[in-house]
């Protein structure tokens, strides 16, 4: 049936889809000019929001018109270009159009039979990532949240085939009696690798941590023996130095003990697409598993992780799921067989859109262009007289301004200013500022107006001191 689409219930979709349209936009056009961290007015003023819910239906354009007029002030600029608080990178233009488009058609992308158009993008999409992030192209994928669950998906097919090989179907029969698993981690590990550990049953606090490098990187002569079964779990991208751990060589010590390997590339992995930056992700294609966020380098919408493993058969007998009611059977990819969850937003739609807009170069162009602009904080910032203490090798950087008190207090001030935000974080016992650049649309220009602010703040408190 042909649908008249300026008539009736049509013709409000169309304007109220017209009007969010237009309040987007205009918040994006106005990320450049506005202050990066919201007012305490604008927080105070979300108060506005939290009334009785009416008895009675309320206009569609009235709602959109109180959520525009007093959440956007109340904002973290996360979208914009000098929010550097975090790897954070804005979402690109093309991700977030096709993330509405994904959104309208409201597939439930779980099955291949009930959604083939967001199934198939999902495959297309898979396979240009394990292209271009150099992974075995026998690899399964899963399309996830982020981090924090690509790696409970990564780590729960680990737990299957390291189990497995013992002779124990710990899908079937639990943890209960099973041989135990020995994982051994960075003692700078993330703790989006600790928190799934926990929830698979393998214990936060019962790891074996490996001693680390001056930058972070664990060091693979430092792995001990490890009783079989047992995980190694690396990381490309140390989350305050950019570093990335010697994945060849910990593979090499991992095939002598008969372990798995687990690479936490959360944004570290991104590296691998830029000719320049490759070789800090030698030897990556030799792990068992990979985590990583579309939503940091890939500049795609949240939320937005991807879990890679090598065996495919591993994940799946992990993560599939079956009943009588579930059209599973086919000879294609069902989605849902490779996450944990069975009801899911497709995700994969946005990741194609990004990949197919950027192709290789434009991909590579963006992590190198804000690997750049990295080195030029942390260029600026030393020959102010200021400590660097990474090496900056990605697109992280860390910066002592003195004592601890000292640097908090200029990233407070610095917060507050508003024409950029940067975090504070402690690094192998010293206080500092963290500069992460990831995001599409920071500039030249972006810098130097962020570099102004935090040397003149700096400045002031270093004089005082």
């Amino acid at each position: 049936m042909i649908v008249d689409l300026d008539t009736g219930k049509n013709q409000d979709i169309r304007k109220i889809l017209q009007t969010a349209t237009e309040y987007a936009i205009r918040y994006l056009e106005g990320l450049d000019t506005r202050q990066v961290a919201p007012t305490k007015d604008a927080i105070a003023n979300l108060i506005q929001l939290d009334e009785p819910l009416s008895n009675e239906p309320v206009d569609p354009e009235l709602v959109l018109q109180k959520l525009d007029q007093i959440v956007p002030p109340a904002t973290m600029a996360i979208a914009g270009p000098r929010f550097f608080g975090f790897v954070n990178g804005g979402s690109l233009p093309v991700t977030i159009a096709a993330n509405w488009l994904a959104t309208a058609w409201d597939q439930d992308c779980g099955l291949y039979r009930i959604t083939p158009a967001t199934s198939f993008l999902e495959q297309v999409a898979l396979r240009w990532l394990l292209d271009i992030l150099h992974l075995p192209p026998e690899c399964g994928g899963a399309f996830v949240t982020g981090a924090t669950v690509a790696s409970f998906t990564a780590l729960a097919a680990a737990r299957h085939a390291v189990l497995k090989q013992e002779g124990w179907n710990v899908d079937a029969d639990g943890l209960f009696g099973a041989p135990p698993i020995t994982v051994a981690v960075s003692e700078e590990i993330h703790p989006s690798v600790l928190k799934p550990l926990g929830l698979l049953g393998l214990g936060r606090s019962r790891v074996v941590k490996v001693p680390v490098d001056a930058q972070g990187r664990m060091r693979p002569e430092a792995i001990p023996s490890l009783s079989r079964p047992a995980i190694i779990c690396t990381q490309v991208g140390n989350v305050n130095t950019g570093a990335c751990d010697p994945v060849a060589a910990i593979c090499e010590r991992a095939r002598e003990l008969g372990a798995w390997v687990h690479v936490d590339g959360a944004f570290g992995l991104w590296a691998g697409a830029a000719p320049s930056l490759a070789h800090l992700t030698t030897g990556v294609e030799n792990a068992d598993s990979w985590a990583t966020d579309a939503h940091k380098w890939l500049n795609v919408p949240y939320d937005s992780g991807l879990a890679f493993v090598r065996d495919a058969k591993a994940l799946r007998a992990a993560m599939a799921i079956t009943a009588d009611f579930l059209p599973t059977v086919t000879d294609q990819r069902n989605p849902s067989d490779y996450t944990p969850e069975l009801s899911r937003r497709a995700r994969g739609v946005e990741v194609w859109a990004a990949l197919r807009s950027l192709g290789r170069s434009g991909l590579a162009d963006l992590i190198e262009r804000t690997c750049c602009h990295a080195r030029r904080f942390a260029k600026e910032l030393k020959a102010a007289g200021y400590e660097i203490l990474n090496d900056v090798v990605l697109n992280q950087v860390l910066v002592s301004f003195g004592s601890s008190q000292t640097t908090h207090q200029i990233i407070a001030e610095l917060q507050a200013e508003g024409t950029c935000w940067c975090g504070s974080t402690v690094w192998q016992g010293q206080t500092a500022m963290r500069i992460s650049v990831s995001c599409w649309s920071t500039t030249d220009v972006d810098v130097e107006r962020s570099l102004e602010v935090i040397l003149r703040i700096a400045e002031k408190y270093c004089r005082i001191s």
